[in-house]
């Protein structure tokens, strides 16, 4: 299984918020530290803030910060809320299957079932068990 770019990023911004609780970051200061487009960011932090996992504040000393505790972020569901517009396979992209195996396929029930179990086993796993702390914190 491949995770989007967006998700990976995602996880990172949570990862790092969650090793400096307290803390507000801006779009444009964590696309500097991971070296990717402020833009890309913003709308990663726009979806993990939709989804109750970051609160926002705009203007002067404003930026993004947990919204929870890190105990209360299970990875999975972070996965999930992040990876939701993204098929596994053509055939699980609602309305955009042209796979001519689909009335007789005996596999895509198996990888539904892998992805779940994927998820299930993030779940095991919170964000408090990622912490990262920068050694310059």
């Amino acid at each position: 299984m491949r995770l989007t770019s967006f998700t990976d990023y995602g996880l990172r911004v949570l990862m790092r918020m969650a090793g400096t609780p307290g803390r507000a970051f801006t779009a444009a200061e964590l696309a500097a530290e991971f070296g990717v487009s402020r833009n890309h960011l913003a709308k990663v932090i726009s979806a993990l803030a939709a989804a109750g996992l970051l609160e926002t504040r705009r203007g002067g000393g404003g930026g993004a910060m947990l919204a929870r505790a890190p105990a209360d972020i299970r990875l999975g569901d972070v996965v999930a809320i992040l990876e939701t517009d993204q098929a596994l396979v053509e055939c699980f992209a609602a309305g955009a299957n042209a796979c001519t195996l689909t009335p007789h396929c005996r596999l895509k029930a198996r990888l539904a079932h892998a992805e779940a179990v994927f998820i299930d086993d993030l779940n095991h796993s919170t964000l408090a068990d990622c912490l990262y702390r920068p050694e310059s914190a």
